[in-house]
């Protein structure tokens, strides 16, 4: 796999985690407010994660990649239907970010198995996978409460 490739493929589920938490805010109720704010932060976060992974196929002379996954499309669909049912509570709205979480997580540890990744590209990766994790174990944990508070 080349390092387009790995790095459009990484800027695409970015843009699937920025569509997610911009989905998940316009739905949350005002009880859950404080998640707003912690969900634009991932959605923030992850745009810079793309724009640093864009710079770096521009100057590997590819294009772009500006779109969300079919898989992310197809799971934004699948959180619509499941808010119909569950009212969109907070342990419903954690579960699916961290299933969110758990796909942005993959995609980065399955870019850093790529062979022939060069050794600046694998510590930019790298130090977005740590901030992903973190995010991954932060979300993990406010679910965890949330089912607790249940």
């Amino acid at each position: 796999m080349s390092n387009v490739t790995v790095l459009n493929d990484l800027i695409e589920i970015n843009n699937d985690r920025v569509a997610g938490f911009e989905k998940a805010v316009s739905d949350i109720k005002d009880e859950n407010i404080d998640l707003k704010e912690i969900f634009l932060g991932y959605a923030s976060q992850s745009r810079q994660f793309a724009q640093e992974l864009s710079a770096e196929v521009g100057k590997l002379g590819g294009d772009v990649e500006t779109d969300n996954s079919v898989s992310g499309t197809l799971h934004r669909a699948w959180i619509d239907i499941k808010a119909l049912f569950t009212g969109g509570d907070r342990t419903s709205i954690l579960n699916e970010a961290e299933r969110g979480e758990d796909a942005i997580k993959a995609a980065y540890q399955n870019a850093l198995s790529a062979e022939n990744l060069s050794l600046e590209h694998r510590e930019l990766i790298k130090a977005q996978a740590q901030k992903i994790n973190d995010g991954h174990d932060a979300i993990k944990a406010l679910r965890d409460l949330a089912r607790k508070a249940d």
